[in-house]
């Protein structure tokens, strides 16, 4: 939902709080700098993140005022253009099975799972 609110262009601040035991569990097992997919991908934060003990009415109501205010809107569409360049616009799905397609010829299969048909 993170990626299509940012694909439409609009402003956003992502929650997240769980049980503190399968947060706990998740934070061992996988590491990365952050939970949204837009941050993710531009290796920095568009977008506010409130996770677990962050995620209090006070914070989020800071948040949400401060992406109704210019410099900040402006910073998270700066960072939806970024996005969007890196994504490399419409047509992933093709240029990615002609990727597949290109390795498989050229007989690079050891980590591509091959099903029959």
């Amino acid at each position: 939902a993170t990626m299509e609110t940012a694909l439409l262009n609009v402003p956003q601040v992502v929650c997240y709080k769980g049980s503190a035991l399968s947060y706990w569990i998740g934070r061992m097992l996988v590491k990365v700098k952050f939970i949204a997919m837009v941050n993710l991908i531009c290796g920095r934060e568009v977008v506010a993140e409130l996770i677990q003990k962050k995620l209090t009415i006070e914070n989020l109501r800071a948040a949400l005022s401060k992406i109704l205010e210019h410099p900040e809107r402006d910073r998270i569409f700066s960072g939806y253009r970024t996005l969007r360049e890196k994504l490399g616009g419409p047509g992933a799905s093709m240029r990615v099975a002609e990727a597949m397609m290109k390795r498989l010829r050229m007989g690079e299969r050891d980590d591509v799972i091959i099903m029959n048909r």
